[in-house]
């Protein structure tokens, strides 16, 4: 009786440390991406951000200071020539990769209908000489079937001039022996 108690015990104890192995695997990565995340924005909002040059001093703690709102006309002036620069270079090297992979479709459709030119013309060949092997085979049948038919003559001339089928075999098997004596 106790026996079968530790068994039960050792049962539950391996169920709850299952559990726990499988909760740990399904909620585990979720956790992890979110944490590395949430360093990740807290690593770049505190390093691209440029420090305010003004005294900030006299300003309570958790309030902004007016003149670090502000936008500076100089900067912003910069700022949206680069941004336009940008713009533009982007649009010029995006158009260029649109130009290139054109070109690329363009030759890759070439050699596509080069290819199915030649399989076309391997087909054609196919076909001809399917034509021709067909055209062969029939006119063997027809020949096959003269053939028969001119033997089936011969034999039946033979016949009325006595000669049996039997007779000829064992005349021609009797000649076999005689010749290889």
């Amino acid at each position: 009786m106790a026996l079968n108690q530790s068994k039960a015990v050792l049962l539950r104890v391996s169920l709850v440390v299952v559990a726990l192995f499988i909760a740990g695997y399904i909620v585990g990565p979720p956790l992890y991406w979110h944490f590395v995340e949430g360093l990740a924005a807290v690593n770049h909002s505190s390093s691209t951000c440029a420090p305010c040059i003004c005294d900030c001093s006299s300003q309570p703690i958790l309030s902004i200071p007016q003149d670090c709102a502000k936008p500076d006309p100089e900067v912003s002036g910069d700022t949206e020539k680069n941004f336009a620069e940008l713009l533009a270079e982007e649009l010029k090297l995006r158009e260029n990769q649109a130009v290139e992979n054109q070109q690329h479709a363009d030759m890759a459709l070439l050699e596509a209908k080069k290819i199915a030119s030649q399989y076309q013309k391997e087909a054609d060949k196919c076909n001809s000489g399917m034509e021709t092997c067909e055209e062969a085979r029939e006119k063997a049948e027809l020949t096959l079937v003269t053939q028969k038919k001119l033997t089936a003559l011969w034999e039946l001339r033979a016949r009325k001039k006595g000669w049996k089928e039997g007779l000829a075999n064992s005349h021609a098997h009797s000649q076999g022996k005689v010749q290889s004596s």
